[in-house]
């Protein structure tokens, strides 16, 4: 329906001379789209056709095509994730809500965290752990009570999901500079695996993630319903539930 409304109403073109890239779908399919289409250099207009949509902007008959003229784009960049796992094979993808560090069997996993050179915490035993950017501080990390950040926050966050050890630790927001490694430390009888948004590595042994800001991606959103406003709405329904 959101398909056929569009051909009859704004003109298609080739890729590589359209003036943006519309996606019709959740955000789920907005995540594959952007990283396999942003090589075009285009910017990405979501229409949700899913269940929540918090990438997306909202269908309308009688408004979609006059907001797409009138809509403001926003800037994001996304987490790089390096795995290298037991066999020592590395692996890299790119993460634009989060990297999850998922125990891989009934076993919890065993955590080392660090900021470069410098602990996080010595040994975290847990479900797993999300690093999330701003843009995916509203997806899982808001699912295990994860700070809601700002898109200009220049921030992280890093939070335990299910910590059994130590219990009460939350987790820690820092700099987008940082430079997070999380380390397996019983690789054997914990295995663990590192998933970029829906992109998954097993047997994870050691595990980077930064901020690559060489990559940009333009995303383009409603003036009364920009990502920005998105995450605030978003902050003040948790404040107050």
């Amino acid at each position: 329906m959101i398909k056929n409304f569009l051909d009859n109403q704004i003109k298609t073109t080739s890729l590589n001379k359209c003036n943006l890239i519309i996606v019709v779908g959740g955000d789920g399919f907005m995540l594959s789209v952007l990283k396999k289409y942003n090589k075009y250099k285009k910017p990405f207009y979501g229409i949700n056709a899913g269940s929540y949509g918090f990438l997306m902007n909202k269908f309308s008959f009688k408004s979609t095509v006059k907001n797409l003229s009138r809509a403001k784009q926003v800037v994001i960049s996304p987490l790089e994730m390096v795995v290298k796992n037991k066999f020592n094979k590395i692996k890299k993808s790119i993460a634009i809500n989060e990297v999850s560090i998922l125990r891989q069997s009934r076993q919890t996993a065993s955590l080392e965290i660090s900021n470069g050179s410098q602990k996080i915490i010595k040994k975290l035993v847990s479900d797993g752990i999300l690093v999330s950017t701003p843009a995916g501080s509203t997806a899982y990390n808001m699912s295990v009570y994860g700070p809601i950040l700002n898109l200009d926050s220049k921030k992280l966050s890093i939070r335990p999901i299910s910590a059994f050890r130590p219990r009460r630790w939350k987790g820690r927001v820092v700099s987008d500079k940082s430079k997070i490694i999380i380390k397996n430390l019983n690789i054997q009888k914990r295995p663990i695996s590192a998933v970029a948004d829906n992109y998954e590595v097993r047997n994870a042994k050691l595990i980077y993630v930064k901020i690559n800001k060489k990559i940009k991606f333009n995303l383009l959103y409603d003036s009364n319903r920009s990502l920005q406003k998105k995450i605030k709405i978003e902050q003040i329904r948790k404040e107050t539930n």
